[in-house]
């Protein structure tokens, strides 16, 4: 058993990220902290460490690391890998979840797609084409 292991490859065997490239996007893109600090992917894990990780809008997890481990394990085994000290949703959170999942998605906005037809022949045009 190694005494640190990779954060990425932590996340992955610990199932908080579905793969090890999910955990580093999670890492590259500012999600994950380990001690109040943002960590990068290659930034070892200890036992004890305290990791911060931002999922969604509004929803952070915190976990202490208890023991680390390189390779995968079962999922009931690799739960007991860390302790969950996330604080419980107070209310409003709550309330705000609920109406979260019943709000259509917002709409792109205009002109972000693929041009239209005559806009393409367009821009044909002034390239040479």
């Amino acid at each position: 058993m190694a005494d640190s292991v990779r954060l990425d490859v932590w996340l992955d065997v610990t199932c908080l990220a579905k793969t090890r490239s999910q955990a580093k996007e999670l890492c590259d893109g500012g999600k994950v902290e380990v001690g109040g600090v943002h960590a990068k992917a290659h930034r070892m894990v200890r036992a004890g460490d305290r990791i911060h990780i931002s999922l969604a809008p509004g929803f952070r997890r915190e976990v202490v690391v208890r023991e680390v481990v390189e390779t995968h394990v079962p999922k009931a085994r690799a739960r007991e890998l860390y302790e969950d000290v996330t604080p419980p949703p107070n209310p409003e959170e709550i309330e705000m979840r609920r109406l979260e999942r019943f709000a259509p998605p917002p709409a792109p906005p205009r002109g972000s797609g693929r041009p239209e037809k005559r806009a393409r022949r367009k821009m044909d045009r002034m390239r040479g084409r």
